[in-house]
């Protein structure tokens, strides 16, 4: 089996941690069968060595492309320039692999099952005990969302134990126990202002605690009565305690909203070089060119293409400064310009994509030529290519200093409080309990942030182009809450999952800008001074016949072929279910 791919690396040398290497050769660990337990667990320090490896498991900014911020291109919000194979329903039964690995599982088990001596008391070393425990949670909530049913193993495990040949699972039985490592690792953490930095605190696993039971809460309600969902569960115990975590995190004091500039408060928060002092952000990484820590994120999001493109679906969730729907707000100034749309929008909208004037390249050094956007490259290639029109600007650093080829130090994001207010809505919602002041506590702080109108619980808009028209008007405005403040940071897909929300892609493809009948008709001329056009309709850039870009026309022309049946959970490999005559293969594989 393969081992789980490395996000990060962290060199454990001398225990330093400020810093998270991009290479995995900073880690050297000896392989499980060759560790003398009574020759490694004898300290808190070498407890921390051993918890340090974990952190490779957290998703960051890789080397290059968009870092985190194109990990929604597995859903309706990003467009990649090849269509992600689960929506379109390609995918095939592996024979190995296929993220059924254990190995990571196995070494956060090797280190529980040794550490016995140190669990029932309060000191240093618990605190690495705790981390471990959070990473053996966080391990099985990606095996979760994969595979749905899977065995819990208390235990390291090795080649003729008998746990190997057990059956799955129940899925809420492993999140009982998900949830059992949480509630340990939050009573032996230390807050965030208290903590080391960079390592996991109280509040982080309060938040992924909460986001764990909001999922799975969801999960068996909306999944109930089908082949993915659990038998006699409709999920309010898990909501339950989703929100009782979130509120938790709420009431702690240690954690607030940022808030940056009139103009920049929401986009000002995910460029910045360092967070020591951010009250919103829990858990992140920081770089260090210096230490050869460092990305090149900064080289491809600012060129306003980077081969991605945001969806005209996600675009169009963004209300208008009257907390009404474009659907019916008279505020909507229509498709005609990028300017135009975002005229009079969410203020988050013009904070998260391009638009004319926007600063891509700034502070620059004499006789370098400062760089703004002007229109969308959809008539470049490869990574100068805007797919859809619609360019990425949330993430994007303009510092001069961050686009070199020697890389950059923008720093990475990997919990941040707005995620539990919104769980807390959610999960109240899904409740029914929710009142007016659990929305002010929640959901009207991220919209003041930004000076955006509150929800007004007894003044909802109807929208006749609600995503959920079976639902309540306010789940429906929480869950387009929860899309915006958290768009393109990697949550899309699990909600759509969760919320069986298989009608928003089903046979669908996805839109981009307006092309036919708006300001960029026709503007797109050849580089050599010809004056020719350098985009023809049908040959390099694909139109619906609205006039909208359609960028899968040719690729996926009956739109994505997703399953119902079958593409909520990956396929069990071939060779684990000849080697393990108990395991059942997932529904439709």
């Amino acid at each position: 089996m393969n081992a789980m791919k490395r996000y990060i690396s962290i060199p454990i040398l001398l225990g330093f941690l400020c810093c998270w290497s991009c290479e995995d050769d900073f880690l050297e660990r000896y392989p499980l069968d060759e560790i003398s337990p009574q020759d490694y667990f004898n300290n808190a320090y070498e407890l921390k060595l051993f918890a340090n490896s974990f952190y490779l498991l957290l998703p960051v900014h890789q080397m290059y492309y968009g870092g985190t911020f194109y990990t929604d291109q597995n859903s309706d919000n990003l467009v990649p320039p090849v269509a992600d194979k689960r929506l379109t329903g390609i995918r095939t039964v592996p024979s190995t692999g296929g993220g059924w690995d254990w190995n990571d599982i196995r070494e956060a088990n090797f280190f529980l099952d040794h550490v016995a001596e140190f669990m029932d008391t309060i000191n240093e070393s618990s605190i690495y005990i705790a981390e471990v425990k959070f990473f053996k949670a966080y391990l099985y909530y990606e095996k979760l969302k994969t595979f749905g049913d899977v065995p819990w193993f208390n235990r390291a495990l090795d080649t003729d134990s008998p746990e190997l040949f057990a059956p799955r699972d129940r899925r809420d039985v492993v999140v009982d126990s998900m949830i059992s490592c949480l509630d340990w690792a939050i009573t032996h953490l230390l807050s965030r202002d208290k903590s080391e930095p960079f390592r996991v605190n109280k509040e982080t696993a309060l938040l992924l605690k909460a986001r764990i039971c909001l999922y799975e809460g969801t999960w068996e309600k909306y999944h109930k009565d089908t082949p993915f969902g659990v038998p006699g569960k409709d999920g309010t115990d898990f909501l339950e305690m989703a929100a009782e975590a979130a509120e938790t995190l709420m009431t702690m004091g240690t954690v607030d909203l940022y808030k940056g500039p009139a103009g920049a408060e929401y986009w000002s928060l995910f460029n910045q070089l360092n967070y020591d002092v951010n009250p919103e952000v829990v858990l992140w990484k920081k770089y260090d060119v210096g230490l050869g820590v460092f990305h090149k994120v900064g080289q491809y999001l600012p060129n306003s293409g980077g081969d991605m493109g945001i969806t005209k679906s996600i675009v169009d969730d963004y209300l208008c400064t009257d907390g009404k729907p474009i659907s019916v707000s008279p505020l909507f100034m229509g498709y005609d310009s990028i300017e135009l749309e975002a005229q009079n929008r969410d203020p988050r909208l013009a904070q998260s994509i391009f638009l004319p004037g926007d600063p891509r390249t700034i502070n620059t050094p004499s006789g370098v030529k400062e760089i703004y956007f002007s229109k969308p490259p959809i008539d470049q290639a490869g990574q100068n290519r805007a797919i859809t029109g619609y360019c990425l600007y949330k993430g994007v650093n303009p510092e001069y200093t961050q686009q070199q080829p020697s890389g950059g130090w923008m720093a990475s994001i990997i919990f941040r409080y707005s995620e539990a207010l919104l769980i807390y809505a959610e999960a109240k919602a899904e409740l029914g309990t929710l009142t007016q002041n659990d929305i002010d506590i929640s959901v009207n702080l991220l919209r003041d942030r930004v000076g955006m109108i509150p929800m007004d619980l007894g003044n909802i808009a109807v929208d006749p182009d609600w995503d959920f028209p079976n639902l309540s008007p306010i789940i429906n405005e929480i869950r387009r809450e929860r899309r915006i403040e958290l768009a393109f940071e990697a949550s899309r897909w699990d909600d759509l999952a969760r919320w069986r929300a298989h009608h928003l892609i089903e046979n669908i493809r996805p839109r981009g800008i307006k092309y036919i009948g708006s300001n960029l008709e026709g503007t797109y001329l050849k580089p050599d001074g010809s004056g020719l056009p350098s985009i023809i309709v049908g040959e390099n850039l694909y139109v619906d016949g609205e006039g909208y870009i359609d960028p899968y026309q040719v690729q996926v022309p009956a739109g994505f072929g997703f399953d119902p049946g079958r593409d909520y959970l990956a396929p069990i490999p071939s060779d684990e279910l000849t080697l393990n005559s108990n395991l059942v293969q997932n529904p439709g594989w």
